[in-house]
């Protein structure tokens, strides 16, 4: 996304899928996620998975070096539009954060 959009704040919204890959991969998934300008970081969707002791989204969050980072609900991803009014928006994740896209859509084409 920096290489398409150089100029423009990078605003990211990463929603964590399972228990077990947030654990497995948590180093990695923070080094990318310490690279936006800034983190909307949902809870883990858990699908399948009981939840894990201690594998959740404010112990990735605390990985992550972003100066600007904060856990969010689907709700205040969009306030977060409605307010900012962000040049680009990056969603990122599985589980039910594609239901994100339409009302994203719809805030920025009405702008």
């Amino acid at each position: 996304m920096r290489k398409l959009y150089p100029t423009k704040k990078l605003n990211v919204v990463f929603q964590p899928h399972l228990f077990t890959r947030t654990r497995d991969f948590v180093d990695g998934f923070a080094e990318v996620l310490s690279t936006a300008d800034n983190l909307l970081l949902m809870e883990i969707y858990p699908a399948r998975e009981l939840p894990i002791e201690g594998v959740n989204s404010s112990w990735l969050l605390d990985k992550i070096t972003a100066q600007h980072k904060q856990i969010v609900t689907a709700e205040e991803v969009l306030d977060f539009a409605r307010n900012e009014r962000p040049d680009l928006i990056v969603t990122v994740g599985a589980g039910d954060i594609d239901k994100l896209v339409k009302p994203l859509q719809a805030i920025f084409e009405h702008a």
